[in-house]
């Protein structure tokens, strides 16, 4: 047996727990999750069934806990892993899953899929079964901070930019404020408008915040990839960075998987409680406007509808208040027909948009998002995932559609209302 064979083997066995246990045990493999997979009904290839990607960890299962599995190993009738099923099922679990969770949403025994996808990730990815692009991004990110390379001297120059345009002063390092606000690599390099947005709207409703040095990058490559140790290292970066300055809460930016591995999934990577509070923007803005702190004028003519990002909306539970946010500006709204915690996923989260090879599937993937929008007939739509945003505008840039993509935070500091002396 290989070293790699034998690492990723003895990873799926760290995460047989009783829980994946029980799942297997209960699965009756009827297929109702395939229907509920993009990867699945836009290609029709069997491959691509969620319960399929799972098959390493079945398997092995199957032949080490199972009796009849068990039975037939020692009988020596039962065909042993090797390195080309693991490769085999590094694109599949790569290329074709974005973790988005529909699939678990709908299973008749409730076994939570994307769950167990991500145990067989955290297994290829100690073994070294991984994409080049997610491994680049991961590296970046331990050595330089961004999965993307951004630096401090670009995190620099945005907030430059974004006090040139908006007359305010960008907080940093600022120790004792109430939050501290991350940013991930996107809004940095694509869209710097929203931390201008954030200026804007903390100015309005008196928030003390501040951004830091040397905790700055929201986006965790770890959870993409699946690598529970690096993904622990960088939530302990922001960890640190969030004790240094006494900060009695840190935001989530509009990035699903920042989100994820921050709030749900950072105390288990690092092994104990955070001493601050989580949370997402979309959250913080609804109290916001809640306690009459955050207050809007003018209404939006324009029809226009929301994507729920995945990691935000299903699986962060993050759905009514996006809503709350929307409602007193946006008089035309309509909500898709498949929408909050049932809603598509755009096709390219869970390291998807960053593995190149999955470059020709994400934009074939991207046709459920396509005809979600088209039968809508908006004029506009409105996310809060920064990635989601990326992604829809490429597939919408490909396929020759002429509708605008939203930051709900932006559009909301465009209706900040005046304030009263």
């Amino acid at each position: 047996m290989s070293e790699r064979l034998e690492k990723g083997l003895n990873m799926l066995r760290q995460e047989m727990d009783k829980k994946v246990m029980s799942f297997f045990s209960s699965c009756v493999r009827c297929g109702v999750c395939a229907e509920a997979c993009l990867f699945y009904t836009e290609t029709r290839d069997p491959r691509y069934t969620p319960i399929y990607k799972t098959e390493p960890m079945r398997k092995l299962w199957n032949s080490e806990y199972s009796f009849w599995g068990r039975l037939a190993s020692k009988l020596g009738i039962s065909k042993p892993m090797t390195e080309a099923d693991l490769a085999d099922w590094e694109e599949l679990v790569y290329d074709g899953c974005s973790m988005c969770g529909r699939c678990s949403m709908v299973c008749p025994l409730g076994v939570d899929i994307s769950m167990v996808i991500f145990k067989v990730k955290h297994a290829l990815a100690v073994a070294g079964f991984s994409p080049e692009g997610l491994v680049g991004a991961v590296q970046r990110a331990v050595d330089i901070g961004s999965p993307m390379g951004i630096t401090m001297k670009a995190v620099l120059a945005t907030i430059k930019h974004a006090e040139e345009n908006t007359g305010l002063k960008i907080p940093m390092d600022v120790e004792g404020a109430d939050y501290l606000a991350l940013l991930s690599s996107n809004e940095i390099a694509l869209y710097p408008e929203y931390l201008e947005a954030l200026a804007r709207i903390f100015d309005h409703a008196g928030v003390s915040w501040t951004l830091s040095s040397e905790a700055y990058e929201a986006t965790n490559a770890g959870l993409q990839i699946g690598n529970k140790a690096t993904a622990g290292q960088l939530v302990q970066r922001v960890v640190d960075g969030a004790e240094k300055l006494k900060a009695k809460n840190v935001i989530s930016p509009e990035c699903g998987h920042a989100y994820t591995a921050l709030r749900w999934e950072g105390p288990n990577f690092i092994g104990k409680a955070y001493p601050f509070r989580v949370v997402h923007i979309l959250e913080l803005l609804d109290e916001l406007q809640a306690n009459g702190s955050l207050k809007t004028t003018g209404l939006e003519s324009d029809r226009l509808t929301f994507h729920d990002p995945c990691s935000i909306v299903r699986r962060g539970g993050i759905q009514a208040q996006p809503r709350n946010l929307l409602q007193p500006i946006a008089q035309n709204f309509v909500e898709m027909k498949d929408h909050g915690s049932m809603n598509w996923c755009c096709g390219g989260g869970g390291g998807v948009s960053s593995n190149e090879r999955a470059e020709e599937l994400k934009h074939t993937v991207f046709n459920r998002k396509k005809s979600q929008i088209e039968e809508l007939e908006v004029d506009a739509v409105v996310t809060a995932c920064s990635n989601c945003r990326m992604v829809m505008e490429e597939g919408i840039e490909i396929n020759e559609m002429d509708i605008p993509l939203l930051g709900l935070t932006e559009l909301i500091a465009e209706h900040l209302a005046e304030k009263s002396n």
